[in-house]
């Protein structure tokens, strides 16, 4: 399989989800991998997040899965322990970075400044991620940040869903971007898998126009 940073550039987009209860985990990744996606941020915010990511990766070792809202090593630890193929965090933290790189995982920190850009570059990482984007300044913000960095890409992620996907997927320097808006934690909760699976199609759809245009 290839390295992550290579399958998310491939996919596009990843699917950041809540899980509160781990036993809709299989199921929603059920609805990922049939609606062409198959890929997940678990987001580390719920108590039930790891035992999440570890039924995802056994269920489905072919997914990309990684976790999200890592906010310390011990997190890093039980991510790995989990099955996570990669580790994404809000901020630049050098310890959550640090263990990541120890360990051998890939790890996408958040970053909102040049001076958080520089801290990757000081890392020798390559893709990060952009929090909150939206609120941040959009890809106006996304592009003036980017240009004196030509050997970083992102993953912008916050306030991003079907509306302003082409616009961010038509920047080059955009690796993927990361959303929720196809796999809503109500829908979740609820166990509406089949509109999940729907609302994933029309966001793979959406990326191979985009890639068609390119």
């Amino acid at each position: 399989m290839a390295d992550p940073a290579t399958r998310l550039r491939q996919l596009r987009i990843v699917p950041v989800i809540v899980i509160d209860d781990p036993e809709d985990a299989v199921p929603l990744a059920g609805a990922l991998v049939e609606g062409g996606l198959p890929c997940a941020e678990v987001t580390f915010r719920t108590a039930g997040a790891a035992e999440a990511l570890r039924r995802i990766t056994e269920a489905y070792p072919e997914m990309l899965a990684g976790a999200g809202t890592v906010l310390s090593p011990a997190q890093a630890e039980q991510a790995r322990a989990a099955g996570a193929g990669f580790v994404v965090s809000p901020g630049f933290n050098a310890r959550v970075v640090d263990a990541c790189r120890e360990m051998g995982m890939p790890v996408y920190p958040g970053v909102a400044t040049p001076t958080e850009i520089e801290m990757a570059l000081e890392k020798e990482l390559q893709l990060v991620k952009l929090f909150p984007a939206e609120p941040l300044g959009g890809l106006p913000y996304l592009r003036a940040v980017a240009a004196p960095y030509g050997g970083v890409d992102f993953m912008p992620t916050g306030g991003i869903g079907a509306g302003n996907l082409a616009s961010y997927l038509g920047f080059a320097r955009v690796a993927a971007v990361g959303g929720s808006w196809m796999v809503s934690q109500e829908w979740i909760r609820s166990r509406d898998f089949a509109r999940i699976r729907a609302e994933v199609e029309k966001a793979v759809q959406a990326v191979a126009q985009i890639t068609n245009r390119e």
